[in-house]
């Protein structure tokens, strides 16, 4: 069965920019989805050869739809069925942030373990 059309939030989880089809639905309530310059609802339709923009941790990633999947498969099937199209300089971005330390200010002894999960969390970009 072809598809011609499926649900953004169902496609974004599906070729694995997000790991939850929760977390997809999250990002396009949030208005960190958007096509042609318009951000979407969950529920709107995405079609082959759409360019999607997707906000996602620091950076903007602009990706153009090659194929419909609607269940999540593996990471090289996947990749059949998406093209990046993100600038490098997104990427630079990336990668500065990774590099740059982060202060724990003096005096406030060693981090807790509930910081210290956020500052992982914030060098792996989630």
């Amino acid at each position: 069965m072809e598809l011609s059309e499926i649900r953004i939030d169902k496609w974004l989880w599906a070729v694995r920019l997000y790991k939850t089809r929760t977390l997809a639905a999250d990002a396009c309530r949030a208005g960190h989805i958007e096509i042609a310059g318009h951000t979407v609802k969950p529920s709107r339709s995405v079609r082959v050869g759409e360019i999607i923009s997707a906000k996602i941790g620091i950076i903007t990633k602009t990706i153009k739809v090659l194929g419909l999947i609607d269940r999540r498969v593996g990471a090289p099937i996947a990749k059949l069925h998406v093209e990046d199209l993100t600038p490098l300089s997104e990427y630079a971005k990336l990668a500065e942030a990774k590099t740059q330390p982060i202060l724990h200010p003096p005096g406030f002894g060693r981090p807790t373990k509930k910081s210290r999960r956020a500052i992982e969390r914030f060098i792996a970009g989630d």
